[in-house]
């Protein structure tokens, strides 16, 4: 009996192959929507940790978030350099990190900080920076760049280069006066760091002088300001943000009400955790619309699947009946149907898990450098094995109605010729 109904699929190679394709593309979407959701989700939790609080002028936690760690967006307003010494020197702080930003090179975004980016910033499982040649800026016009910027643009240490002077499309000024000059590569994190072009804030500082009207002044252009790291560089007036480690976690609430309600400038103090959590809540609809669409995929698959096996049985009803003849019981047939399409299911499943990782190998370096999104090439995840098992269900369940049918064409036809 297993021999006829082998020699029935091989006699039906088209349909079955058809049908196990439909399946594949709709499991490749399914599963491919949660994996990407998945390490969506991965990639942004990774990019900060260690980190308690995070401070920044008044707006929302989620827009706060991300334009001081994801590089999305721009500031409503500044941190006065006067506020952010107050706030740094308080006795529950550990350490700060300010970062100021706005400028660009060649799309990338540039940060200005202090050497304590590199001693306190964690990423992932609280993983520090690591240079991968180089070390940390030292002098006003090093920089330091991330791994990305580095692979994308060929820089090596030692080669100068330019920052632009705002960023987007409207940046179109040239810091050309002041160049700065690799010393550093950073090792590559996944997170934003490694888009990132890494300066000190008195780098910084002193490409704007003379571009306090937000272009190029005569002092400026006359080349008075030019890079020139004997000259003495005042503070920065303000900066974007910065980034808080408290001595104790039991300070947390409180440094962050004192931050809140801060006498000096209207400030606002974040939890990174709590502000990726509604982050998440808002993506959770569109995340929701994309699984369900995805379901509906599935489902559509399984029943373009069903369609030709009842539109097969017609076909098959002599094969049925010698299969009865050759003492095979009706129950056997449903069995027989039932096994046909478990198997086409499970293959289908198989191939389009195996298309799935065969489009991430091919794609992972694509999604790196359009959407610096890294995609981890992991075994299924629980969830991913959950929705290949209620695929496989689903299967069962739409294969019982074609399996009835031949129980009933069984019981029905016998031996006569139809």
């Amino acid at each position: 009996m297993f021999k006829i109904a082998l020699h029935s699929l091989l006699s039906r190679r088209l349909t079955v192959i058809l049908s196990i394709i439909t399946v594949a593309l709709s499991v490749l979407l399914l599963v491919g929507v949660e994996r990407l959701r998945t390490e969506a989700r991965n990639s942004f939790s990774n990019t900060v940790s260690g980190t308690d609080l995070i401070v920044g002028a008044r707006t929302g936690s989620v827009q706060l978030l991300l334009y001081s760690v994801f590089r999305v967006g721009n500031a409503t307003n500044n941190i006065g350099w006067d506020s952010y010494q107050k706030l740094a020197h308080d006795r529950r702080v550990a350490w700060t990190i300010p970062v100021s930003l706005g400028d660009s090179h060649h799309g990338f975004a540039v940060l200005g900080t202090t050497p304590d980016y590199f001693k306190y910033l964690r990423f992932g499982e609280n993983q520090p920076l690591k240079m991968s040649a180089g070390a940390p800026f030292a002098k006003t016009h090093d920089a330091v760049l991330g791994a990305h910027v580095a692979s994308k643009m060929g820089y090596t240490l030692g080669q100068k280069i330019v920052l632009t002077h705002g960023s987007g499309e409207g940046a179109m000024s040239e810091h050309a006066d002041q160049p700065f000059t690799i010393v550093g590569i950073l090792a590559p994190t996944g997170t934003p760091v490694d888009d990132t072009v890494h300066v000190s804030l008195d780098g910084l500082t002193a490409i704007h002088e003379g571009w306090e009207s937000g272009s190029a002044s005569l002092l400026s252009s006359s080349g008075v300001l030019a890079a020139d790291e004997a000259r003495a560089v005042p503070p920065p007036a303000t900066i974007t943000a910065f980034y808080v480690g408290l001595k104790s976690r039991t300070a947390l609430f409180s440094y962050q009400r004192a931050v809140n309600q801060f006498h000096d400038e209207t400030l606002m103090a974040i939890m990174p955790g709590v502000a990726l959590s509604e982050l998440w809540q808002l993506m959770k609809i569109a995340e929701q619309a994309l699984l369900i669409v995805s379901g509906f995929v599935l489902v559509i698959g399984l029943m373009g699947m069903l369609t030709a096996l009842l539109t097969g049985l017609n076909e098959r009803r002599r094969e049925m009946a010698i299969l009865r003849s050759v003492g095979a019981r009706a129950w056997q047939i449903f069995v027989l149907v039932m096994g046909e399409t478990l198997l086409l299911v499970s293959i289908g499943t198989a191939v389009g898990i195996a298309l799935l990782y065969s489009l991430l190998l091919i794609c992972k370096p694509i999604l790196r450098e359009v959407y610096s999104l890294n995609i981890a090439i992991n075994p299924p995840t629980p969830n991913e094995w959950g929705l290949m098992a209620a695929t496989i269900i689903a299967g069962f369940l739409i294969g019982s109605i074609p399996a009835w049918r031949a129980y009933r064409m069984s019981l029905s036809d016998g031996l006569s010729p139809h």
